[in-house]
C-alpha cells in the first residue's frame, strides 16, 4: 500500500516539471536508465530535481553524481550534517521546494529538529548550529562565518551542489514538493514518508563516477582535492556540463554571465527585471534571448518565466536539450563562483 502511494505520488510530482518533458521511469534507456536505477536504489525515488535533467542525459548524470557523492554518501560528515547544509543553502537561496525536502530529511534523522532553526542557524545542537550558520553564509564572498570542523570537502561539496540545484529547481519546479492536490491534513505524513525513503539507503561510495567523464578538477573547486571521490564528482560534472553547453551557449553569452558574476555580491539583483534587460542590451539581437535566460538563471532564477524559455527556443530553434543545457551551464557558473569563494576558508593541505 505504502509503495503504491509513493509510486502514484512520484508520477504526479514528475508531471509538475515545467517547460521540458522528462523521460519517465519505465521508458528510460541507456544513460538515463542507469541514473534512474541508481537513484531508485540510493535515494528511494527518481526525484523531480533529477528527472528535469533527463532531456540531456549527460547532465542528468552530472546532477546525480554531484547529489549522490556529496550528500548521500557519508564519510567524516554524517548525513544529518549534510542535510542541514542542503536546507540552509536552499533557505538562503529562497528555494522552498529544496528547503521542504531537506528539512524533512534532517528531521527524519533527528526527530524534533527545529525547521526554522535550520534556516536561521539557531539550533540547540552546537555542531549543527555552526554548520547551519556557515552554510547560510557560504553563498556570499568574504563571509565572516568560519568553516565548521570535519570534512570541509564534503560539506562544501554539498553547498556548491545546492547552489546548482536550487537554480534548476526554482526554474523548473513549483514551490512545494508535494504531489498536486495533496490534502493539507496528510501533507506532513507524505513528506515524512518521502524523507524516510531518502535517508534509508547507505550508498556505496563512488558508484556514480562511472557515469561521468574523467576530467581535471576546476580551480574553483581545488579545496575538494583532498577527497578524491568528491573531486571526481565535481570535476566530471563540470566537464559534462561544459561539453553539453558548447553547442548552445555562445561566447558572448558566456562572457556576459562571467562579467556579471565577477562583480556579484551573492545577493539578488533587484525586484524588477530591468537589470537583465540592461545586461543583454550589449549583445547582438540574436544572442539576447539566450543571454537573458542565462543571466536570469544565474542571478534571479525566480524571475524566469515561460516567455524567457519560449524566446530562447524560438531564437535558437532549440528543444528541451538546449533549454536544460543552457540553464545547467548558468547554474554551474554560479556554483563555480561560490566554490572559488570557499577556497578562502579551506584548511591548509596536511
Amino acid at each position: 500500500m505504502k509503495n503504491a502511494i509513493m509510486a502514484n505520488g512520484l508520477r504526479r510530482s514528475l508531471a509538475q516539471i515545467r517547460y521540458v518533458s522528462p523521460v519517465m521511469p519505465g521508458t528510460a534507456g541507456g544513460l538515463v536508465a542507469s541514473v534512474y536505477a541508481q537513484a531508485e536504489g540510493d535515494f528511494g525515488m527518481v526525484a523531480p530535481p533529477l528527472a528535469l535533467h533527463s532531456p540531456a542525459p549527460p547532465l542528468l548524470a552530472a546532477a546525480w553524481a554531484m547529489l549522490r557523492e556529496t550528500l548521500l554518501v557519508t564519510g567524516q560528515a554524517d548525513r544529518v550534517e549534510k542535510e542541514v547544509v542542503a536546507a540552509a543553502v536552499s533557505a538562503a537561496n529562497t528555494c522552498p521546494y529544496c528547503v521542504a525536502v531537506h528539512t524533512a530529511a534532517a528531521q527524519d534523522l533527528i526527530p524534533g529538529l527545529d525547521a526554522a532553526g535550520i534556516a536561521t542557524g539557531n539550533l540547540g545542537n552546537p555542531l549543527l548550529k555552526e554548520i547551519a550558520g556557515w552554510a547560510s553564509s557560504s553563498g556570499r564572498p568574504g563571509a565572516s562565518q568560519s568553516a565548521p570542523p570535519g570534512s570541509f570537502a564534503e560539506l562544501a561539496g554539498v553547498a556548491v551542489t545546492f547552489q546548482y540545484l536550487n537554480r534548476m529547481v526554482t526554474i523548473f519546479l513549483p514551490e512545494s514538493p508535494l504531489p498536486p492536490m495533496t490534502p493539507k491534513a496528510v501533507g506532513g505524513w507524505v513528506m515524512s514518508m518521502l524523507a524516510s525513503a531518502m535517508v534509508s539507503a547507505r550508498p556505496v561510495p563512488g558508484a556514480s563516477l562511472e557515469l561521468l567523464p574523467d576530467a581535471p578538477l576546476p580551480a574553483e573547486f581545488s579545496w575538494a582535492a583532498r577527497d578524491a571521490r568528491i573531486a571526481a564528482a565535481l570535476g566530471g560534472a563540470a566537464a559534462a556540463i561544459e561539453e553539453a553547453a558548447a553547442q548552445f551557449v555562445r561566447p558572448p553569452v558566456r562572457e556576459l554571465v562571467a562579467g556579471r558574476l565577477r562583480s556579484w555580491d551573492g545577493g539578488p539583483p533587484g525586484p524588477s527585471r530591468a537589470w537583465a534587460d540592461e545586461a543583454v542590451a550589449q549583445l547582438d539581437e540574436a544572442d539576447r534571448p539566450a543571454g537573458r535566460l542565462a543571466v536570469l538563471t544565474a542571478l534571479a532564477p525566480y524571475q524566469v518565466g515561460k516567455a524567457d524559455i519560449d524566446d530562447f527556443r524560438s531564437a535558437a530553434k532549440a528543444g528541451d536539450e538546449a533549454v536544460v543545457s543552457l540553464t545547467s551551464w548558468a547554474s554551474m557558473a554560479v556554483a563555480r563562483t561560490v566554490g572559488s569563494w570557499l577556497r578562502e576558508q579551506a584548511p591548509d593541505p596536511a
